[in-house]
């Protein structure tokens, strides 16, 4: 199949493109930095011509504001219909329409955008990446702490994200979701402590708490479930373990 991943260069896209092109796909990367198909989705520039012939389009990019979020899969999806795509994947976020965050309110809308499409569709949801979690820490820690979260997490590493994506691809457009969960559902202070074990760092263990609604939901797992469509196998300490040796390689 040809397939088209917008945000083809990111943390997933990338994976994404690597797992389709390993299982013998033909594969546009798009992205506004990439020489064979800049894509600009804040204008759509470009997405006619990368979407011409193409099979699926994925939607792996990403935005901080709201409006670039919805507005970039709004412009993706009209020209994929433009294209006469015959597939659409959305990615989009385990639990978001449960924690009243910005981001996921945000996530929420773009997930209604895809469902809202006249081309076939599924969306893919995820739980939050290990260097997500990790990348955390790690900018706390720049100024001084470390924080300690009472929160249940289940983090997942991309590749398996990637892998579940590509399995979607393969299969007809469910016009439905499919989760994609990390093996294992782990409280978010033990994955802290583990972190700063595998990293080295002095920073000092804050246990900090957030209010409200969202605190709520947190602490109640709005992030994780107990039954993912499919189940990711690179753990949180597979993914330390991996940093460390990066690390050292270097």
């Amino acid at each position: 199949m040809l397939i088209a991943v917008a945000g083809g260069t990111g943390t997933l896209g990338s994976r994404v493109v690597t797992a389709l092109r390993e299982r013998g796909h033909d594969v546009r990367a798009l992205s506004r930095h990439v020489p064979d198909f800049p894509v600009d989705l804040a204008t759509g520039t470009g997405l006619p011509g990368a979407l011409e012939g193409c099979d699926v389009v994925i939607d792996a990019s990403n935005a901080i504001k709201r409006d670039a979020l919805v507005s970039g899969t709004e412009r993706l999806l009209a020209a994929a219909e433009n294209a006469e795509v015959g597939h659409v994947i959305g990615i989009s976020i385990v639990g978001c329409e449960k924690a009243p965050m910005s981001y996921y309110k945000a996530k929420v809308e773009q997930e209604k955008v895809v469902e809202g499409s006249t081309t076939p569709w599924t969306m893919v949801r995820a739980t939050q990446f290990h260097g997500l979690i990790g990348g955390m820490f790690a900018a706390a820690t720049r100024f001084g702490v470390l924080p300690l979260l009472a929160a249940p997490l289940q983090t997942v590493d991309p590749a398996d994200v990637a892998a579940a994506i590509s399995d979607v691809v393969e299969r007809s457009p469910l016009q439905a979701s499919v989760s994609v969960a990390g093996p294992e559902i782990e409280d978010a202070r033990a994955l802290a402590r583990r972190w700063k074990a595998a990293s080295g760092s002095h920073a000092l263990p804050v246990r900090i708490g957030v209010p409200g609604a969202l605190g709520a939901a947190l602490r109640a797992g709005a992030l994780t479930t107990d039954a993912p469509d499919v189940r990711g196998t690179v753990t949180f300490d597979a993914w330390l373990a991996e940093q460390r040796q990066q690390k050292t390689a270097r």
